[in-house]
């Protein structure tokens, strides 16, 4: 079927395009929901010129969605849909439904707030967001059958997911969901080509922004940083519990590659770090040919890698290691 796939710029949404394409699907387009604002007080209290900062969400990942665009009409070569996320995480049960007004206490609201609130248009669920913006998919693609989404551990994602396909008459196409081991599924992402850096820690002692942004989860994964952090801190490898998230920089997809040419490491007083892309450009990849999607679906590939490493991940690995560690000397 033809499919348009919801992105984050993380490994899991490009290597859920892989997947669908993979069991015969046709992509036709990307759609992403960018993170919505706040004003950011100065110290007089005076929101006007104020910086403004990107609020968290339960449902969507917020780090690097500026980054988006290059990634996708430039790298990927695919048209992109872009909607700016304008609700909140107001319902937060782990079963969505739409027509049920709760908030986080699961109390309703009266039939006459209701009313009024469908009068006015008013979007106050993140999810309705999504919703929206699948109206949008489906008016510029009416071809359009199937969402593909990187939903793997969350059962909060992946209900809302299903909840707004159903109410359009779509079909998910979550081939990455408890799939396999995170620890598998992730060295199967390595493999398969997904290049991948880190643009948001959230799991300090473990992860620190200074040290680990901007890291590539090859060195990371096969430097046995994740393995230490599962042992010590029942760490979530593929960072299903928000311990990380990721932009991609290069897949077998892609016809061009992401260069981050400017960063900035932006920190907080609780050890949450982001990595804010302040320039990136698209650049011609060497020996670029088209990517084979013939072999072995997901399943089997899971259960029949190697145990170790190709040699190529390993020499790359080895030389990132021994960067990172001659630069940590050199402060």
């Amino acid at each position: 079927m033809k499919f348009v796939a919801l992105i984050s710029g993380g490994k899991d949404s490009f290597y859920s395009i892989m997947e669908s394409i993979r069991n015969g699907h046709e992509l036709l387009a990307c759609a992403h929901l960018s993170p919505r604002h706040q004003k950011n007080l100065d110290e007089r209290g005076e929101g006007e010129g104020a910086e403004q900062e990107e609020e968290e969400s339960y449902m969507y990942q917020t780090a690097a969605s500026e980054a988006i665009p290059t990634l996708v009409e430039e790298c990927l070569g695919v048209p992109l849909i872009l909607r700016q996320c304008v609700g909140r995480s107001k319902n937060t049960s782990l079963v969505y439904d739409h027509d049920n007004d709760d908030g986080e206490d699961g109390s309703s609201s009266s039939s006459e707030n209701k009313n009024s609130e469908k009068q006015s248009n008013v979007i106050e669920d993140e999810v309705e967001d999504l919703y929206e913006l699948l109206i949008e998919v489906k008016s510029r693609f009416p071809s359009v059958e199937g969402i593909s989404s990187g939903a793997i551990l969350s059962t909060y994602q992946r209900t809302r997911i299903e909840s707004v396909c159903s109410r359009l008459n779509l079909t998910p196409l979550g081939y990455l969901w408890r799939s396999a081991t995170q620890r598998d599924l992730l060295e199967c992402m390595l493999k398969d080509g997904i290049d991948a850096v880190l643009v948001k820690v959230a799991s300090p002692p473990g992860l620190l922004p200074q040290k680990h942004l901007n890291k590539t989860l090859g060195q990371l994964f096969y430097g046995g940083v994740f393995d230490r952090l599962k042992e010590r801190f029942d760490f979530h490898i593929c960072g299903e519990g928000g311990e990380y998230e990721t932009l991609v920089l290069d897949c077998p997809l892609f016809k061009k590659r992401l260069v981050l040419s400017e960063v900035e490491i932006i920190e907080t007083d609780d050890g949450v770090g982001i990595l804010q892309v302040i320039n990136c450009c698209a650049v011609e990849k060497d020996g670029n040919t088209p990517w084979d999607t013939r072999g072995d679906l997901l399943h089997k590939r899971l259960h029949n890698h190697d145990d170790k490493p190709h040699e190529s991940d390993e020499a790359v690995v080895k030389e990132e290691v021994t960067t990172s560690i001659s630069r940590e000397e050199s402060q």
